[in-house]
């Protein structure tokens, strides 16, 4: 059975760091795009970001220069390395496999999501 589980969210202070997993199950992960999405409390989903098969990766402005995505085929598990983190990211986080990685990160473009880890930033 295909599925995705993220873990590695918590609460943290402003400026500190965390690392998200997202941990394949029923099928070859380095295979396929994975996408990191979040949603903040009254906010769309919105994307974070993507990385295909070949390791080319995309960011959301928001995230761009602090957040890195990166994949370790061996343990079938996608990371969202997150530093300087902000308040403003506060949210529950998702991964899932998707079709398309470009800048937008549309969710359109992306499924069989994950449960969910969520962020929360504060002091």
């Amino acid at each position: 059975q295909l599925q995705l589980v993220e873990s590695g969210g918590g609460l943290v202070q402003p400026g500190k760091s965390l690392r998200l997993s997202c941990a394949a199950s029923g099928f070859t992960l380095n295979s396929y795009i994975i996408g990191w999405f979040r949603q903040a409390p009254g906010k769309e989903r919105e994307g974070v970001s993507c990385i295909t098969s070949g390791s080319i990766t995309n960011y959301a402005n928001s995230v761009k220069g602090r957040f890195t995505i990166s994949r370790d085929n061996a343990k079938n598990t996608v990371y969202l390395q997150m530093d300087s983190l902000k308040p403003e990211d506060t949210a529950i986080y998702y991964c899932a496999r998707g079709y398309v990685c470009d800048a937008r990160i549309g969710k359109a473009n992306f499924g069989s999501w994950g449960q969910g880890t969520q962020v929360t930033v504060s002091s």
